[in-house]
């Protein structure tokens, strides 16, 4: 049991401390150094971390058994107006963090299926359970913040693609969106199981997804 929570933890970790650097050097490539002068580009994990969600959320989720674990960790800042090819810059700089976890989820893959030439069985399955979190929870945190909610990545997309007024609002909505997140994580499967019915929406797309990915990758 110990040895799981230690595996998907680290897994988590590891995917939203890289996903927040990879939008800092993404930013730094575009011309904005704001996040390199306040030291976010580091690998320094307590730079990044989020009280509740590096450290508390997955722990919560875990104990209560909610099938699913992931969180995430201070948002690196950016300064939008000083990247190159404004739209574009705030296309790629979003997108950047996404990028990053589907890289190491594909490393992660590749590296289960040469770990099956390790001829120690023992070593062959730790190495194994670690590397599947690894792949399954860099999956996790890059379809989380792909969705189109703010302030996640993929309302920041959608605003670089989009020309129209509303994009400036909906992206800067954050505090709503966040709401929005709560609600479809804890609050809409409590009132499924009132119901007697499956709405837990949030992690059907999130395993569902997953499984499916893995399952090509795997």
């Amino acid at each position: 049991m110990w040895l799981d929570l230690t595996f998907k933890y680290t897994a988590i970790f590891t995917a939203i401390i890289l996903h927040e650097i990879a939008h800092g050097y993404a930013a730094l490539l575009m011309g904005d150094d704001t996040a390199k002068k306040e030291g976010r580009l580091s690998l320094n994990p307590l730079k990044h971390a989020d009280l509740f969600g590096t450290f508390l959320l997955p722990l919560m989720l875990w104990i209560a058994h909610a099938g699913i674990m992931f969180g995430w960790a201070k948002p690196v800042p950016i300064d939008f107006r000083k990247l190159k090819y404004h739209r574009k810059g705030i296309i790629l700089v979003s997108a950047a963090g996404i990028i990053m976890n589907i890289w190491v989820a594909v490393i992660s893959a590749l590296l289960i299926l040469l770990i099956q030439f390790i001829p120690h069985p023992y070593t062959q399955m730790i190495l194994h359970m670690f590397f599947l979190n690894m792949a399954a929870f860099n999956i996790i945190i890059a379809l989380f913040n792909a969705l189109p909610i703010p302030p996640l990545d993929g309302s920041k997309i959608l605003f670089g693609w989009s020309r129209e007024p509303w994009a400036v609002k909906y992206v800067n909505s954050g505090k709503a969106g966040l709401a929005a997140i709560v609600f479809l994580i804890f609050i809409m499967p409590e009132i499924g199981r009132a119901l007697g019915l499956d709405l837990n929406l949030f992690r059907t797309y999130l395993i569902g997804t997953t499984r499916y990915l893995l399952s090509l990758l795997v």
